[in-house]
């Protein structure tokens, strides 16, 4: 059990906080505690598979799921504490590896042996998180702010009544096109665009989130304003200098997918265009499967 491998916590010192804080940090880091780094290294597999080696990331417990690959689970920790806890050289290490950069191609044969991946015979495909939609329809669309630092920005207009009151902004402009990571959330407002797409309650601690489908999501992405914005600054970079509409949907694809057009899907779109407009095309590829989904 746990209790045989990890020095019990203890303080001795009760009269100042910061003295408990410290103990408490030094036992979760202490050389002879097995947890802590098997927890570390768990969860960030978990971020770049989908799903930790261990499924219950907050969990290592009896109720908790059992590792799929407990010696690579032991491995990822150990490497870890030889890199002096250090989270970039393990991020560089995981997406290097063949594991993570195979394809995710569906082999029935494979399937029926384990039809989750669990065994990671194929790279799990997965669907971005709300933040990361998002960041994706603005980095796309050239409008993506990368600056560093400084003060976040809001989705909701606060009011304060009687009550503190949060209403979500009917548009956004560009002052919000800064990387979702500085928007600053308040536990009370919901933000369509993201709340849609199974962003977790902010009061709470989530470990794993959850991943829904539904109607909503899809209504919401192809008709908010600010999808609309998204497409009108992606046909407006397509556009560009001399540009022909093959080139232009070329392009698009590259953006979107990182990938050429086929011959047939180059054929289409053109006709699309033809009958709509570029901006009207490039609302479809903001909402594809292709684009909010890692494969």
């Amino acid at each position: 059990t746990l209790e045989r491998v990890v020095p019990g916590y203890e303080v001795r010192d009760l009269s100042q906080e910061s003295g408990r804080r410290l103990a408490l940090a030094d036992w979760l880091v202490h050389a002879d505690n097995p947890l802590t780094p098997r927890v570390l290294a768990n969860r960030i597999w978990h971020y770049h598979f989908g799903n930790g080696i261990v499924s219950t990331p907050s969990d290592f417990g009896w109720m908790g799921a059992a590792p799929s690959h407990p010696e690579l689970l032991d491995w990822l920790a150990g490497w870890l504490l030889d890199h002096h806890w250090r989270l970039k050289p393990m991020h560089r290490m995981i997406v290097l590896t063949n594991t993570y950069r195979q394809s995710s191609d569906f082999r029935q044969s494979a399937a029926d042996l384990d039809a989750d991946a669990r065994w990671l015979w194929r790279f799990p495909p997965r669907r971005l998180m709300a933040e990361e939609i998002r960041d994706t329809m603005l980095a796309v669309s050239g409008q993506l702010d990368r600056r560093r630092g400084g003060a976040g920005f809001r989705l909701y207009r606060y009011l304060q009544d009687n009550v503190a009151t949060y209403v979500p902004l009917d548009r956004h402009g560009p002052e919000t096109y800064r990387r979702a990571v500085y928007h600053q959330n308040a536990r009370a407002c919901r933000t369509d665009l993201i709340t849609d797409f199974d962003q977790p309650d902010c009061a709470f601690s989530t470990a794993k989130r959850a991943q829904t489908t539904t109607p909503l999501q899809a209504l919401t992405a192809l008709n908010h304003s600010f999808t609309m914005d998204m497409a009108t600054a992606m046909a407006d970079r397509l556009e560009g200098p001399s540009r022909s509409l093959p080139e232009q949907i070329g392009l698009a694809f590259e953006l979107c997918f990182g990938r050429p057009a086929t011959p047939s899907e180059l054929a289409k779109c053109r006709g699309f265009v033809a009958q709509t407009s570029l901006a009207d095309l490039c609302r479809v590829l903001l909402n594809t499967s292709e684009l909010t989904h890692i494969r």
